[in-house]
């Protein structure tokens, strides 16, 4: 095995080329691909909430469920939504997603500003889970928002790597805890729930 990698890397210099890994964009998954991604790693979270014992760990889902769902929703926002009303026109679907949006934050928020101690922690995280499996139905069912997208003229491989660039950024900032997100949202509820 150690062979095989010397030839390759003596092949690779004898073409004057650095073995590196393929671009990002050679690897970037398609705008749709990449929210459909996002959707499977939050209802995994979703699941394990659903079965966990104890606080920390309650809490430690929650986190990453609020803040996932917040960097997606943002590049959404910014990115996707408005070329796929560009694209299709499609006022009705493109609203109705806003609005699911809007609600989602508000409860997100919700979350973020109590914890397990609350006697309705568990509920807000049930009910947020409810309200994204039924957003992501709405998303990816048949004529839905993502068959419409690839329907449509939309670059969707430009719109996965600018989506990918920008979810990148935002979950270096949240990284850095809680508070650095709110604060590149916007820490004030009112601008983190209108981002």
């Amino acid at each position: 095995m150690a062979k095989s990698k010397a030839k390759r890397k003596s092949k690779t210099a004898r073409r004057g080329k650095s073995p590196q890994r393929p671009s990002a964009t050679a690897n970037s998954p398609d705008a749709v691909a990449l929210l459909k991604a996002d959707h499977r790693e939050v209802e995994g979270w979703f699941e394990a909430f659903e079965g966990a014992r104890t606080t920390r760990r309650k809490l430690d889902l929650a986190q990453k469920i609020c803040t996932a769902l917040a960097v997606h929703a943002t590049i959404e926002e910014e990115i996707f939504y408005p070329a796929f009303l560009a694209a299709t026109e499609d006022r009705a679907i493109h609203h109705e997603a806003a609005v699911e949006h809007d609600g989602a934050k508000k409860l997100i928020a919700q979350i973020e500003s109590s914890g397990p101690q609350d006697d309705y922690y568990d509920a807000k995280v049930k009910v947020l889970s409810e309200m994204i499996k039924h957003h992501v139905k709405e998303e990816e069912q048949r004529g839905g928002m993502f068959a419409e997208a690839r329907q449509s003229r939309m670059d969707l491989k430009a719109l996965g790597e600018a989506m990918l660039a920008r979810k990148q950024q935002l979950m270096g900032e949240a990284g850095g805890g809680r508070s650095r997100v709110r604060a590149r949202l916007g820490d004030d509820r009112s601008a983190f729930l209108s981002a």
